[in-house]
């Protein structure tokens, strides 16, 4: 059983950031910019959030009150109806076309009508629930401060090297862009083990979103590899945050070995087609494929390596078509080994990008920027522990942060010093 779902991970992230914002109340420096933050980090209204804070003043809970027998739309349908421009009627249409799959989802035994649906939806609406996310006005609004709030509420987010916030850039309305929203799953952020935690923009991350631009400008095949822990996924991430929002971005989740049927309908998923009804029936679901890939937007493959040559030359058949204008990310552990077995696809790769592990000389400084608990760490401790266990992956870091992060919560006595970073390798397992 799942000990987590997206509603509830929503309702946990109103309860931490309405105590955050009660205690810099409490303090008297809560600014009207927390409470922006705080609106972008869970996708509602700032009018929201200061309803939250006076919800929580009045009744002494930071936790809202349940309300039963209400239907209500969960994560999946929200995103399908963003997707779908925020039409009610084609949603309804969706879920009728996936009825198992949704009725499994809501856990209710029949769908609800257009009425229920279209009253749903408005009552999401005027709670302050929005179907994208709000971003700073750069126009009206001192970056310094923006940077300092953000670090004044600890809120998970990114900073480079220079340890600067590196928040995306602001986008320009675009009047087709509400059109063409899109679709990435990418902005829900990664795991990063501990609370606090930020994303650090290095210079390996910087290469990758460089490379990922390119390519993507160029209509083109990406393959992202490396060893894994270095930080792939991590930095597809960021350059696929940093893409116009008119760009549609599918995620294709394959399983281990797929066979060509599997594959078929993972990329039906991705691209949002009816993947139970075409799976069988081949030349319907290649035509849909190839009619989607005629559509400028990215499609990303994690794990490629899972995939088999053969199949690989399926991908090679659509992103060769001369229609299509989609491009490809390849990203995997040994995805540059995959793809020498499938050789066709091999030399339609315009760009290979390797992401390599943490230089010894960055250890430090991006550690520090990474969470807060090592600002009192010496860099000599740091350095011994990545060259003894860690040895530049990020991923290992992590890992260790978070067993250090949960040690100092048990022992707030104890300081970060070689005893403490020895007891988190500990908990890392056996040596390879």
């Amino acid at each position: 059983m799942s000990l987590s779902s997206p509603s509830r991970d929503r309702a946990l992230a109103r309860q931490a950031i309405v105590r955050r914002l009660l205690s810099l109340d409490e303090t008297g420096t809560l600014q009207t910019v927390h409470v922006r933050i705080a609106a972008e980090t869970t996708g509602v209204h700032v009018r929201t959030v200061w309803r939250w804070l006076a919800a929580a003043k009045e009744s002494g809970r930071v936790e809202p009150v349940p309300r039963r027998g209400v239907f209500a739309l969960d994560d999946v349908l929200w995103t399908r109806l963003g997707e779908l421009g925020g039409n009610v009627k084609a949603l309804y249409r969706w879920m009728g076309e996936h009825a198992d799959d949704v009725l499994a989802g809501l856990g209710r035994d029949r769908l609800p009508s257009l009425t229920t649906l279209h009253d749903a939806v408005h009552r999401a609406q005027r709670a302050g629930r929005v179907l994208e996310v709000s971003r700073p006005s750069y126009a009206r609004l001192d970056p310094q401060g923006y940077d300092r709030a953000l670090a004044e509420l600890a809120l998970p987010g990114t900073i480079d090297e220079a340890g600067q916030a590196a928040v995306e850039p602001a986008l320009q309305d675009d009047p087709d862009s509400s059109d063409a929203a899109g679709t990435s799953p990418f902005t829900d952020g990664v795991r990063l083990y501990v609370p606090g935690a930020h994303v650090v923009s290095t210079k390996q991350l910087g290469a990758v979103t460089e490379a990922i631009a390119h390519t993507i400008a160029a209509r083109g095949v990406v393959c992202v590899y490396g060893d894994p822990g270095q930080g792939k996924t991590v930095a597809v991430h960021q350059a696929l945050r940093l893409l116009p929002r008119r760009i549609p971005v599918h995620h294709a989740r394959v399983a281990v070995k797929p066979a060509l049927p599997q594959l078929r309908a993972a990329l039906l998923t991705a691209f949002g087609l009816p993947a139970t009804a075409l799976t069988n029936r081949t030349d319907a679901a290649d035509r849909a494929l190839l009619e989607a890939f005629q559509a400028p937007g990215v499609l990303v493959i994690d794990d490629v390596q899972r995939i088999a040559a053969p199949e690989l030359d399926y991908l090679r058949l659509l992103a060769d078509a001369p229609t299509t204008q989609t491009s490809l990310v390849l990203c995997g552990a040994g995805a540059e080994r995959t793809l020498a077995r499938a050789p066709a696809l091999a030399s339609r790769v315009l760009t290979w990008q390797q992401v390599p592990r943490l230089e010894t000389a960055q250890v430090p400084g991006v550690l520090h920027l990474f969470h807060p608990l090592w600002d009192t760490a010496t860099d000599a401790d740091l350095l011994h522990t990545d060259e003894t266990r860690a040895q530049g992956n990020f991923r290992t870091w992590a890992k260790i942060t978070s067993h250090a992060y949960a040690a100092l919560d048990r022992h707030p006595e104890h300081t970060v010093d070689a005893a403490l970073l020895a007891q988190a390798c500990a908990r890392l397992g056996p040596r390879p």
